[in-house]
C-alpha cells in the first residue's frame, strides 16, 4: 500500500482531486466506482468548486461501489449525496451515470448491476475492470458494504452481493472483491483519528487485521493508494 498523507481532510480532497484530474486526462474513457461517506463528500465539493476547468467529464463513466437499499431521494442514498455535491454541478452526460438502484429488490438489483458491469466495462482476466475504484473504510474496518461479520462475501464469485449492516439490519448492494481487486487502480480515502487503529493494523499486518475487509484490498495490478490525513495516519507533519 502506497501512503499519500496530507495534513488535513481538505488537503486530502485537494491532493486526490489533482490525482484524479491527471488520471482522467490520460485516458480516452474512464470508468470509476465511487464511494459514499464523509470524506468523498469533501472530495466531490472540491472537484465541483475548483476543478471545473481541469476535467472533461464527458469521458468519465460513474458507477458506485455500494449503495444502501433506499430510494435515490433518501438522505442515506450514496447516489443522492453524489448528485448533490458533484453530479448536479458538472457537465457529465446522463448516459454516463450508472447508479445502483437502491429502490429495487436487493437480490434483483445485485444481479442487474452485475450484468451492467459485465456489459459496460472492459474485461481483464475475463472480469470487468474499472480504471479506478474509490473506497472508504469504516471504524470497524469495513469497505464498500462488506462488513467483518460477512467477510466471506468478499470472495464471492459474483460481481455484486447483497450485504446487511450489522447494527441496523439495512440491506445494501456492494461490489465484491472479485471486481475491486481487478481494478486498474484502487484508492482509499480515509480521514479522522477514529481510523488510525485499523489503518495501522492493516499497514503493519498486526492485531486483527485479517478480520477487516479493508485488509483484503490487494489489486492484481499492484496499484493501491491510501490518501490519508495525519489523524488517520497517526503521524506528525515531520513524519509525513
Amino acid at each position: 500500500m502506497q501512503l499519500k498523507i496530507s495534513k488535513t481532510k481538505q488537503e486530502v480532497a485537494l491532493n486526490f482531486s489533482r490525482y484524479l484530474a491527471i488520471l482522467i486526462s490520460s485516458r480516452e474513457t474512464v470508468h470509476i466506482a465511487l464511494s459514499g461517506g464523509s470524506t468523498p463528500k469533501i472530495v466531490f465539493d472540491e472537484l465541483a468548486t475548483n476543478f471545473q476547468e481541469d476535467i472533461d467529464w464527458s469521458r468519465v463513466h460513474l458507477y458506485w461501489g455500494d449503495e444502501r437499499c433506499v430510494a435515490p431521494t433518501d438522505d442515506q442514498s450514496n447516489y443522492k449525496m453524489t448528485r448533490t455535491h458533484l453530479i448536479s454541478k458538472i457537465a457529465i452526460p446522463k448516459e454516463n451515470i450508472h447508479r445502483i438502484k437502491g429502490e429495487n429488490d436487493p437480490e434483483y438489483e445485485a444481479k442487474r448491476y452485475a450484468d451492467l458491469l459485465d456489459e459496460g466495462l472492459p474485461k481483464v482476466n475475463n472480469i470487468p475492470q474499472f480504471d479506478l475504484v474509490i473506497l472508504g473504510m469504516g471504524d470497524d474496518g469495513h469497505t464498500a458494504s462488506i462488513f467483518p461479520h460477512e467477510i466471506e462475501l468478499w470472495d464471492s464469485k459474483k460481481n455484486c452481493e447483497v450485504a446487511v449492516h450489522p447494527d441496523s439490519g439495512q440491506k445494501r448492494v456492494s461490489l465484491t472483491g472479485k471486481i475491486i481487486n481487478n481494478a486498474d487502480t484502487v484508492v482509499f480515502l480515509v480521514t479522522g483519528a477514529s481510523k488510525v487503529e485499523k489503518v495501522t493494523e492493516i499497514k503493519n499486518k498486526t492485531g486483527n487485521y485479517k478480520s477487516y475487509p479493508a485488509s483484503l484490498v490487494n489489486p492484481s495490478s499492484g496499484r493501491l493508494l491510501w490518501f490519508l490525513d495525519e489523524d488517520a495516519a497517526g503521524l506528525t507533519s515531520n513524519q509525513s
